[in-house]
Order: structure tokens, then C-alpha cells, then sequence
């Protein structure tokens, strides 16, 4: 290259405008649902109850696009939870031979939050503030309730798309995590195709640091962080300027905060911009083992988030996909147990 055309190049680099900062979900890019003009109960005769709708989709979906979640009772099959909560158990009893990552919010791992679970200490392992990141990938089981019939038929209906599961975090002890939305966070290629859900491992105690959460929070204004609505090193505020902006939020709003105390094997499904946290731990004995997994649309999110570049491979349940890990091929469904389910 000439020393003209690198000037130019240099030049042209240096006047380019800055990307335009987001500050609200693109409207045309919205799940219908989300649109004014939605017409929930035309949607709906589509599904007839039965099997795989065993409820209400109207019902359901009216009271979603309220106050922005639903809740199925003894949705996830007891025998499926136990297979996987036995995997778990595994890894951390043998967990020198495993690559899969954890997150850990402990001050001494600060520097280093995210680690292979062989190169973490089985005591901390089996203690609070760990998230077991992706452990779908190793399970067929953690697979199989993450695309479970009702929670890919409900989000079918949200997204009008076919469904594509994101991540999945697993965890023994409530999370004590401040008032989030997860879109700051869990981003897809259009933001607001994004969902999540919460399967209660086991009953969930009013001292075990349970979820909270803000019905009607979803459509408060967007938390600016400095430089948008996504939390990254650009950001100028922090998370706890998050939580803060919304609990005054949705005080002012009058949205009343409600604590989910659920029972094993039911499920919350929650919208994009659910404020939504974990509350205070008052009795460290008491544990509050949770799978929690985020979802997208197949128009939204068409590749695996390790290799953007390339064609994921899918496994399919309930016509909805997952993608296989790319990062550690070698760990994908080793805990065959879910096949025979």
C-alpha cells in the first residue's frame, strides 16, 4: 500500500462515526408479543390442550405479556431431576477429571472467576457462590430438561420462531445475585429474543436466599449503562448502579417485589427484561439447587457463542436445538443416563 492510500485509510478510520449507542429494544425486531398490536387470542387458536399444550396458551401467554413470566407446576419429571443432580454429585466427587468450567464469586478468585472444575477444590466445589457453567454440554439428561416439551412449546409461541437454547447454569446455593435483567448480560444477535428458565431442583425455603423478581418490570425504561443497555468494558456503571436504578424503578412504578417459593420440578419461565435477583441467604445450612438456562430464536442466535464463524452442530429435542460445545468436544454427553428417558 502506497503512503497516499494508508493516509487515506488512516484518515478515513479516524472520521468514521462511533456506533450509535442502544438504549431500547428495536421495536420491528420485538417478539410479536412485545408489539401493541399483538392479538393474543387470534394466536392462540392455533394450539388445541392437549399433550404438549396442557394448558391454556391463551391464558398463559395474556398473563406473560402482564407481567412478564409464567410458572408451570410439576413440569420436569422428579426421576430426570434426580439423574441429574446425581451428575453433578459425580463431578464434584471426581472432579480432577473434568474440563468443564465453573464460575466462581468468591474474593479470592477474583482475578481468575472462571476456572476448569479439575483445577478447583472439592470444598469450594460443593459450597455457595459456584455456578457450573454449560453442564448440558456433558449431560444428555441436562439436555433433554433444558428443551423439555413445555417450555420449547410456550417459547415457540413467544419468540413465533423456532426455539435454540443459549447456556445453562447450575448451582447448589441461591445465587444472592443483585436486581438484574439478563439482556444486559446474555446478549443474542437481536437482544430481545431472549428468554430464560428456572427449574427448582428441590423445594425452595424462605431462608435459603430465593428468587425475587418484579412482575411487570419488563417494560420499565432501560438502565443506561454509560455507554447503552449492555454491561461490557465500555461500561461507565456497574451492576450495583443496575440493581439500584431498578428497585427505585419499579418502587415507583408500584411494582411489588414477590419471592418464588416453588417445589421440585416446577418451573419459571421469565421475559428478557424480567427485573429479577437472588434474595439474602438467612440460613447457610439450607441449599437451593437450581438449573437455570437461557433461550433464543433460531433467527436470533445461529451460531455457538465460542465460534461465531462456523456451523454449529445441533442436537434436537421437541423440535429445538442446542449446540454442541466447541471448546471441549471431548466432555459432550458423557453422562449418557438420559438416553434411556
Amino acid at each position: 500500500m502506497s503512503v497516499i492510500n494508508r493516509l487515506k485509510s488512516i484518515v478515513k478510520e479516524a472520521i468514521k462515526p462511533a456506533p450509535k449507542k442502544i438504549t431500547e429494544f428495536d421495536y420491528q425486531t420485538v417478539p410479536w408479543i412485545d408489539k401493541q398490536e399483538a392479538d393474543i387470542q387470534q394466536f392462540s387458536k392455533q394450539f388445541a390442550p392437549g399433550d404438549s399444550v396442557p394448558y391454556d396458551m391463551a391464558e398463559k401467554l395474556e398473563f406473560w405479556k402482564k407481567n412478564g413470566y409464567v410458572i408451570f407446576e410439576q413440569a420436569i419429571p422428579t426421576e430426570w431431576i434426580d439423574m441429574l443432580w446425581g451428575e453433578v454429585e459425580h463431578v464434584i466427587d471426581e472432579h480432577e477429571k473434568y474440563e468443564m468450567q465453573v464460575r466462581i464469586d468468591l474474593p479470592e478468585y477474583t482475578k481468575t472467576p472462571v476456572l476448569s472444575v479439575k483445577d478447583v477444590p472439592q470444598s469450594v466445589l460443593n459450597g455457595p457462590y459456584i455456578k457450573y457453567m454449560d453442564f448440558h454440554d456433558a449431560s444428555v439428561v441436562g439436555k433433554k430438561i433444558m428443551l423439555h416439551k413445555h417450555i420449547v412449546t410456550f417459547l415457540e409461541a413467544v419468540f413465533n420462531d423456532r426455539v435454540v437454547a443459549m447456556q445453562s447454569l447450575l448451582f447448589k446455593y441461591g445465587s444472592q445475585q443483585p436486581t438484574h435483567q439478563d439482556f444486559a448480560y446474555v446478549v443474542s444477535e437481536i437482544p430481545s429474543h431472549l428468554a430464560a428458565a428456572w427449574i427448582a431442583l428441590e423445594d425452595v425455603k424462605p431462608d435459603s436466599g430465593p428468587l425475587f423478581y418484579y412482575p411487570g418490570s419488563h417494560t420499565i425504561r432501560k438502565f443506561d449503562f454509560g455507554n447503552g443497555i449492555f454491561f461490557n468494558g465500555q461500561s461507565t456503571n456497574d451492576p450495583n448502579d443496575f440493581a439500584n436504578y431498578l428497585d427505585k424503578a419499579c418502587q415507583e412504578k408500584g411494582l411489588a417485589r414477590e419471592t418464588l417459593l416453588i417445589k421440585k420440578g416446577d418451573l419459571l419461565i421469565w421475559h428478557a427484561a424480567l427485573a429479577h435477583g437472588g434474595d439474602a441467604i438467612r440460613n447457610e445450612s439450607q441449599t437451593r439447587k437450581s438449573y437455570v438456562c437461557h433461550y433464543s430464536s433460531q433467527t436470533a442466535y445461529k451460531h455457538h457463542r465460542s465460534e461465531a464463524s462456523k456451523e454449529p452442530e445441533r442436537y434436537s429435542y421437541n423440535n429445538a436445538d442446542v449446540f454442541k460445545n466447541p471448546l471441549i468436544p471431548q466432555e459432550e454427553n458423557i453422562f449418557k443416563g438420559g438416553e434411556l428417558l
